[in-house]
């Protein structure tokens, strides 16, 4: 958990094509993939329901943290192989309401064929309805 349970606002990539970042404009020491805007109208109602959408996901389980720290990280496993993928998520305050920073990546290989954004783009989804 120390390797990986990292803050997406404070996170370093590494360049290779295997990990996406989203978080509000502005936000975070790494330039994001996807800039988000307001979600929620508080962080810990939208870490609470963005937590029920992710221990939902098949193979996902929590690694560190918890929503009530508004910080928790969670790790999915790949269907066939097993191969573990980290994600990173802090609920923060912004102007106007709430919103996430999340940083999913691989923990092996140096491409992920999408995995990683498709994996934040459904859970996104999924807490917008």
């Amino acid at each position: 958990p120390a390797h990986w349970h990292v803050d997406p606002l404070t996170a370093e990539r590494t360049g290779r094509p295997n990990d996406y970042l989203v978080a509000p404009e502005g936000q975070g020491a790494s330039t994001p993939d996807r800039v988000l805007d307001i979600l929620g109208s508080d962080p810990t109602s939208l870490m609470t329901r963005f937590d029920a959408i992710a221990r939902a996901a098949p193979r996902t389980r929590v690694l560190a943290g918890r929503p009530e720290d508004l910080f928790v990280t969670y790790v999915q496993h790949t269907p066939w192989i097993g191969f573990p993928d980290y994600v990173s998520v802090r609920a923060i305050e912004v102007p106007g309401g709430a919103s996430l920073a999340i940083w999913s990546r691989a923990r092996y290989g140096y491409g992920d064929f999408g995995v990683n954004a498709a994996r934040v783009a459904g859970w996104l989804d999924a807490l917008s309805r």
